[in-house]
């Protein structure tokens, strides 16, 4: 299927419009990154912290954002987590653990804020909230109120704190595995394999709360200096091995063309990136190789009409030559990159917030790759011979 037939359009000849365009966005993502302090680098590169949360009904994701977010740091970024019924989410702050602060101290700090927000209609006279309580806490009490009665058998201090513990683990573990982290009700944990006098023991002292905090991770700073080393040295290598490939199938300055168009595509992907504060994460990153993949395929797709096209026809200029190429591989191009524009911009504008900088990158990569296949990679090739010159034509690709 072709969209244009016999199509005569002097590319090469516009370079000027092209060079001008390129230069302006260029500047427009230099002045943005001087302007704005940078890339807005996430978590995943700046350290901070990620928590899992479940709740027992759906959870108002703007009440959460509002009650979590903080002053000295951007948003929290909030996804859903697993299936919608979970009724669990991920959220991602950039905070970092700071002074004597732990996990435990930051995981109360959460609770206690939660539980403002979320369960401030439950009246819990003042017991502890069972989904969000530790083995100790529960151990503690039981050993302290001794519902199945060892001190009526004698049992010594260390007979009881061996006997709660043993049963506070259990009953974690039916809330952590069978219950997926949260009981709706204490009175199911006479499932859990304890008496009767043990659940009544605990409906005293603790209530089901709304929600629970699964999981907590932090992230710290060298961690995340570690990873933006990381994946600047992926993309680096990315072009490297792209510049190998290019440079044996073809010759060396043909994968330098390559290379420029692609340096040209990720630092006009960073400018935006700044201009708009957009988050710098590592789906960002697997979305700027998929940008270098894509746009590398895209000019080895042209370049090989140019070899071919020289074979064919010898007595025509290299600037003529270039030109027929990039009309012959047009049609191709404008189906790829649409039909991919397509799907990643559907993705852009409804994938949600945690897919919005992948989407983000990858619809200006097509964008800014489809045209810097046609308007720079061929410019280069036709500048370097026009300048240095070959005897023979075969010798061109």
């Amino acid at each position: 299927m072709e969209l244009f037939k016999q199509t005569s359009i002097n590319w090469l000849g516009k370079k000027w419009w092209f060079y001008g365009i390129s230069a302006a966005l260029f500047a427009i993502g230099i002045v943005s990154y001087v302007t704005r302090g940078g890339l807005n680098y996430g978590i995943d590169f700046t350290g901070g912290t990620i928590v899992f949360i479940k709740f027992q009904n759906a959870p108002d994701l703007d009440l959460l954002r509002e009650t979590l977010k903080s002053p000295d740091s951007a948003p929290p970024l909030i996804q859903r987590f697993g299936q919608a019924d979970d009724n669990t989410v991920q959220v991602r702050l950039q905070r970092l653990l700071e002074g004597g602060q732990t996990i435990e101290s930051e995981r109360e700090r959460l609770v206690s804020s939660l539980g403002e927000a979320f369960g401030s209609g439950q009246d819990t006279g003042g017991r502890i909230d069972f989904n969000n309580a530790g083995a100790s806490q529960i151990a503690d009490y039981l050993a302290e109120r001794d519902p199945d009665g060892l001190r009526a058998q004698s049992k010594s201090a260390l007979d009881l704190d061996a006997y709660y513990r043993q049963m506070a683990g259990t009953l974690l573990d039916y809330r952590n595995k069978e219950a997926d982290g949260l009981v709706a009700s204490l009175d199911e944990l006479g499932q859990a394999g304890v008496s009767p006098a043990v659940v009544a023991s605990l409906g005293q002292g603790f209530h089901a709360g709304p929600f629970a905090i699964k999981g907590l991770e932090s992230i710290g700073a060298v961690v995340g200096s570690d990873l933006r080393r990381r994946a600047t040295l992926a993309v680096l290598l990315a072009f490297g091995a792209m510049l190998v490939y290019i440079a044996f199938r073809f010759k060396p300055i043909y994968g330098v063309a390559a290379i420029f168009a692609l340096f040209h595509d990720v630092a006009i992907t960073l400018g935006l990136f700044a201009l708009t504060q957009k988050e710098i994460s590592l789906t960002v990153i697997a979305a700027l190789l998929t940008l270098v993949g894509y746009s590398v395929n895209d000019t080895i797709v042209i370049f090989d009409r140019v070899r071919e096209n020289l074979r064919l026809m010898r007595k025509e200029s290299l600037f003529d030559i270039l030109n027929l190429s990039i009309n012959q591989t047009l049609s191709r191009t404008v189906m790829t990159s649409g039909f991919t524009f397509i799907a990643v911009f559907s993705l852009f504008l409804f994938g949600g917030e945690v897919l919005n900088g992948f989407s983000f990158a990858l619809t200006i990569g097509i964008i800014i790759g489809s045209y810097s296949t046609i308007a720079l990679a061929a410019t280069i090739v036709e500048w370097w011979y026009r300048k240095y010159g070959q005897k023979t034509r075969r010798r061109t690709a």
